[in-house]
């Protein structure tokens, strides 16, 4: 038995105690709150410091953007663009757990990552959720069945392949391109389906579509690239079209058109913000957009979009507090909103009896610049601790 004591104790989905303890037993949390230490009990003193699940990002390119970086012209593993079309492909195969950035990451107070590929492609491939652990192998930080597939609209598959006078040279293109696509992954589908009860319908073997087919029939979640409102409504146009389970990554623009994003009850996850406005479709930029789309109540998720950089997510948030972003909805951004996008709000994202001991402990406020956090703790192993 573990108890972590003597900090403010942050449950997200419940009460917060001002002096409270953790109990965690066998890698899951025992009890929250204003509870005994039991005899014999090992205890950790978060020494007056906020005490709080372990951080989720669930929008990275950790591992799969390669740090630190070599020959810059040697292309990154997280963008296979070879071809616009390219479900089969698995983040997992490029996820090293020795990167530069698992480290800092975990230091910062993050137990949990989405690893997605890239957003040159208008299908890129398969994401994957893994646990920050301090291991030999990736086998050992995937958490298994969370795989997640990622689309892209706007400007990246236009520039990546249209330049080549290839399709998707616009907007138009890239929506047919993927409309095309996932009409084949039904129809395979649907022949799968039927080969059930009649081998002499099964479709001849295709790898690409069959990587989509959990994808059109529900079963897996699409994380669509969007930053311009057009393409966010574009997207949700044939998400609806086709019945998938979605969420809108990025949605910069979302701010322009709340009204019609309230009556989706649209997921978003809102970032980065530690970009220069280098492409067009993030000119509209704005500090205030995760708060307005917060408190119209979207359930927003909030990333840093990159590798070593989401150690830095967390004072990035206290940037977007200054604009509006409530505390409720800051701590929710990185805590059991992601969880819910990955499917995984009955394991991690809260302290609550039962959910996996992923707890992170700050010295000041967790989305002050000027605090650190002092301990990392995965399925109740401590992983990092400065206390």
């Amino acid at each position: 038995m573990i108890a972590i004591t003597n900090g403010k104790v942050v449950t997200i989905t419940g009460e917060t105690f001002e002096n409270g303890t953790v109990l965690v037993e066998n890698g899951k949390i025992a009890a929250v709150g204003n509870v005994e230490i039991p005899a014999g009990a090992q205890v950790i003193d978060a020494k007056k410091g906020w005490i709080m699940p372990g951080l989720i990002d669930c929008h990275t390119h950790i591992s799969n953007f390669n740090e630190p970086r070599t020959n810059p012209s040697i292309p990154l593993d997280g963008n296979e663009m070879s071809d616009p079309i390219t479900p089969q492909i698995r983040a997992m195969d490029a996820v090293n757990p020795h990167d530069f950035a698992i480290d800092k990451v975990r230091n910062a107070g993050f137990s949990t990552v989405c690893i997605l590929p890239g957003s040159a492609n208008v299908i890129g491939g398969m994401g994957t959720v893994v646990k920050l652990k301090d291991v030999e192998t990736a086998d050992e930080m995937v958490i298994p069945g969370t795989e997640q597939m990622k689309f892209a609209m706007g400007e990246n598959p236009k520039r990546c392949y249209g330049t080549d006078r290839k399709l998707p040279m616009t907007r138009m293109g890239t929506a047919a391109l993927l409309r095309e696509t996932l009409f084949n992954a039904k129809v395979y589908s649907d022949k799968l389906k039927a080969a059930e009860t009649d081998p002499s319908k099964a479709p001849e073997p295709d790898f690409k579509l069959n990587a989509l087919v959990p994808v059109v029939r529900g079963e897996m979640r699409c994380r669509i690239h969007a930053h311009r409102s057009d393409d966010i409504m574009t997207a949700i146009r044939i998400a609806e079209e086709y019945g998938l389970d979605y969420t809108i990554e990025h949605c910069t623009e979302g701010y322009m058109i709340t009204n019609a994003l309230q009556k989706k009850h649209l997921r978003c996850t809102i970032g980065p913000y530690l970009w220069h406005p280098s492409k067009q479709e993030i000119w509209n930029m704005s500090y205030e957009n995760p708060g307005i789309l917060a408190n119209a109540g979207l359930t927003v998720s909030l990333t840093a979009d990159t590798g070593s950089q989401t150690a830095i997510l967390p004072a990035t948030i206290g940037m977007l507090m200054r604009y509006g972003l409530s505390e409720k909805a800051a701590f929710e951004g990185v805590t059991i909103n992601p969880a819910k996008t990955l499917g995984l709000e009955n394991r991690i994202g809260s302290l609550e009896e039962g959910k996996d001991a992923d707890i992170a402990i700050f010295d000041g406020h967790p989305f002050s610049s000027l605090s650190l956090c002092r301990l990392t703790m995965i399925d109740g192993q401590v992983c990092h601790n400065t206390l």
